[in-house]
């Protein structure tokens, strides 16, 4: 019979946050299996952009610098943003500014492609990370000591630990038996690539209205990526559209800042919040979108995975072997984090999004406030940048 092979840790999910996990686990010499379907797509300059970006915080790029990927994602297309502005009426905004904290940015939107791509051109640095792609889970067998990962080729592997980092249908979670709290926000979220005639570049805004937030991102060269939150029927609706009658329902919705635009492409997906019950069970653990998602009003979708990333590789950097309480000190560090992230993100979304004439002039009344709040204001970006 032949001897399976046996690893420290092995990760499902070769995304942004499993891949980032991969490299920092192998940098430690511990070893390391990535299964993944799908191997991200060489750059090419003349590709059009991703529909899928990030808003990738100053905590995030020190994590990405530390695992030797950021050079690469830096010479591809990133686009560094200064000042970030929030509203309701015109008149009643909370600006941001890199100045504030003397930095340089605020963040980089980037396609979350060509962050994965970075971590993985990494991947051949380390003997010790074997990536099983393309491939997929079939299941685990959970047992005392090692757990038995089964690959739907009929390849048969061991480790110690089985990182969940698939995403927010976890296969993982579901094998390991660990629940999820978890509410559907009855809207959903359309991404829409767009050319502007306005130079933006250095900006990131957001209008609410009573339907949903209207959000810009800013892209390289003179482009956009566009957010627009809605009911699904509303959502739906726009996605049949062709792209002059997308443009003209855009320009009627969104604010004048916008200015005039031409539609490159677009997607949508619907907006669920989950938060698994526990982080790990059975020498299995999650990060990233298996153990929450987020509300992406604020674009801290990602950074949050990348914060359990580092916080996993704190746990495990003094010690060659892996034990609970690891995984308990883990868990320790993360949930509250995650938890009051999505709990803010969920009371600053559904107190914008609704028409009532009670909270309406309220509501703006804070962002009046919050524009003048000083040391209080900074202390706020502070924390959403990771600092």
């Amino acid at each position: 019979m032949q001897e399976l092979e046996k690893f420290d840790v092995v990760i499902v999910g070769g995304g942004m946050v499993g891949a980032a996990l991969a490299v920092g686990l192998a940098k430690q010499n511990k070893t390391v299996a990535v299964i993944e379907g799908f191997q991200p797509q060489p750059f090419n300059a003349e590709q059009a952009m991703d529909v899928r970006v990030s808003a990738i915080s100053a905590a995030s790029v020190s994590l990405l610098k530390q695992l030797g990927a950021w050079e690469f994602i830096g010479s591809t297309r990133v686009c560094p943003y200064r000042r970030l502005e929030t509203w309701e009426h015109p008149e009643c905004r909370t600006r941001f500014h890199s100045d504030e904290l003397n930095l340089s940015e605020l963040g980089f939107i980037v396609e979350n492609r060509l962050i994965q791509l970075g971590l993985w051109q990494q991947f051949d640095q380390y003997e010790q990370l074997t990536c099983y792609c393309p491939e997929k889970l079939k299941t685990i067998a959970l047992e005392e000591g090692l757990n038995r990962v089964e690959l739907q080729s009929g390849k048969i592997i061991e480790a110690q630990w089985i990182v969940g980092a698939d995403g927010a249908n976890s296969m993982v979670r579901q094998i390991a038996g660990i629940g999820v709290t978890a509410w559907d926000y009855r809207q959903h979220c359309m991404l829409v690539n767009v050319e502007t005639e306005l130079e933006q570049q250095d900006i990131t805004w957001q209008q609410f209205t009573p339907s949903g937030p209207r959000s810009f991102l800013p892209l390289c060269g003179n482009q956009g990526s566009l957010v627009w939150y809605d009911s699904p029927k509303r959502i739906r609706q726009l996605s049949t559209m062709n792209d002059e009658q997308l443009k003209e329902a855009i320009l009627a919705e969104f604010p004048k800042e916008l200015g005039d635009i031409k539609v490159l492409q677009h997607g949508s997906f619907p907006l669920t919040r989950r938060h698994a019950q526990q982080y790990s069970k059975q020498n299995c653990v999650l990060v990233g979108d298996a153990a929450h998602t987020i509300n992406p009003l604020a674009g801290q979708g990602v950074n949050l995975g990348f914060k359990d990333v580092e916080a996993l590789l704190k746990v495990t950097s003094d010690s060659e072997s892996l034990s609970p309480d690891m995984l308990a000190e883990y868990e320790k560090l993360r949930r509250k984090d995650n938890l009051l992230m999505q709990t803010g993100m969920d009371v600053f979304y559904k107190g914008f999004s609704n028409n009532n004439v009670v909270l309406k002039p309220l509501r703006n009344l804070v962002l009046k406030i919050a524009e003048n709040s000083g040391p209080i204001k900074h202390k706020v970006l502070k924390y959403a940048l990771g600092l």
